[in-house]
């Protein structure tokens, strides 16, 4: 590539960023959206324990109980009226990404009490996308850097406009 001037050069220089931060901000909202399924997809379901996050432990013979004379359902850990499950979202500006919930009561959920086990859903869900995500932003940064015009529809991943 040749350039006639330093201005030129400056305004492709320009513009390769512009395509980098946009390839990059389309793969991190991409990302965003998985591991907030995955957050939701975790409620209700017994999980495994991943890296630093414990298994979840049997909820008590008295919570069960109690969670049935609610009608809410039996043997589904964090999921009573659904409301939790419902309150995991994402926002996304620029190279940010935020996922969480606004339930209060999912801190409790996450790192436990003294009187309650720890019941973790953030922390394993980017774990559990820990490979997805380095593939997916991977292809980001190399569409960008080549300016968007790399595809990866493997990954699902369209770096078109």
């Amino acid at each position: 590539m040749e350039f006639k001037s330093l201005g030129s050069l400056a305004l492709h220089m320009a513009a390769q960023e512009v395509a980098l931060l946009a390839s990059l901000h389309e793969g991190l909202e991409k990302c965003a959206v998985r591991v907030e399924t995955t957050a939701k997809d975790e409620i209700g379901h017994y999980q495994s324990g991943i890296g630093p996050f414990p298994a979840w432990a049997d909820l008590a013979d008295s919570t069960e109980e109690h969670k049935a004379k609610m009608g809410y359902p039996s043997d589904a850990p964090l999921l009573a009226s659904g409301d939790m499950q419902r309150s995991i979202s994402h926002a996304t500006h620029m190279l940010e990404a935020v996922i969480g919930s606004t339930d209060e009561k999912m801190v409790y959920h996450e790192f436990g009490t003294p009187k309650m086990s720890a019941r973790p859903v953030m922390g394993p869900a980017v774990l559990r996308n820990k490979e997805y995500i380095r593939r997916v932003l991977g292809m980001a940064t190399v569409s960008g850097l080549v300016g968007g015009s790399v595809i990866h529809k493997s990954l699902g991943y369209d770096s078109t406009p």
